[in-house]
């Protein structure tokens, strides 16, 4: 029954990567979104006159590769340069977003396109002044308002670690709390830009069918083998 149980784990391996794989192609025109990628290991079980092999579920992780800026011309849109997130209050928390699309509400609040607050290093909603229009914002993160100074940016740094948990599309709730970054020059800000996704859809869509395959060749062990334990049962009972 080995081989039933070998392909039993590999099908609950690949119908979790066709599930990553089909959000990754989902969300492959979705702002600052970062695919979800899984590591797979062996599982190695003694006790008989050779080792089995086995497939893990696998750990979910998140791609760090940085997609594509596209100008916009905005200046509400930001994009992030750099290993950095944007902090935006929600009702899961803050949570973490590469989705540089903000806009100014009439009452100097600052928020994404859903309506969630952006912060600051502090955690702090970002307030501006409705009547002095868009700001100007520096590499850093700084906004100004007519050459003054009217808040920043929050810039942060955490680790998403393994099967991390979305929040709609783009953002993530850290599982612990996300370091503001200071005075660090691989990080920045561009205002007027944009991130789009970093999926490469004609590599995910070769990966599906990949995967699809393998599942189909799982399916085909599963039968073969219920078929030779069909056989034996039958000839060691004495059938027909």
């Amino acid at each position: 029954m080995d081989s039933l149980y070998v392909a039993l784990s590999s099908q609950i391996a690949l119908e979790r990567r066709l599930t990553t794989l089909a959000d990754n192609v989902a969300n492959m025109s979705t702002v600052g979104f970062r695919a979800t990628e899984i590591k797979f290991e062996d599982l190695v079980a003694s006790g008989g006159k050779e080792d089995v092999s086995f497939v893990t579920p696998g750990q979910s992780f998140l791609s760090d590769k940085s997609g594509p800026m596209r100008e916009t011309g905005n200046p509400f849109d930001f994009a992030i340069q750099g290993d950095a997130w944007f902090g935006i209050d929600t009702p899961a928390g803050l949570v973490m977003t590469r989705d540089g699309r903000f806009t100014l509400l009439d009452t100097g609040q600052l928020v994404t396109h859903q309506g969630y607050a952006v912060v600051d290093a502090g955690g702090a909603p970002i307030q501006l002044d409705p009547a002095e229009g868009a700001p100007e914002a520096g590499r850093d993160g700084v906004l100004r308002q007519n050459g003054n100074l009217a808040g920043a940016l929050g810039l942060f740094t955490f680790d998403p670690g393994p099967n991390f948990v979305r929040f709609e599309n783009s953002g993530i709730v850290p599982r612990g709390q996300p370091e503001p970054i200071v005075d660090r020059i691989d990080a920045g800000v561009a205002q007027g830009f944009l991130e789009e996704s970093n999926v490469n859809p004609v590599l995910e869509m070769t990966r599906l069918i990949m995967v699809q395959r393998s599942f189909d060749n799982s399916s085909a062990m599963i039968r073969d083998t219920e078929s030779s334990v069909d056989e034996s049962i039958r000839i060691l009972g004495g059938g027909n």
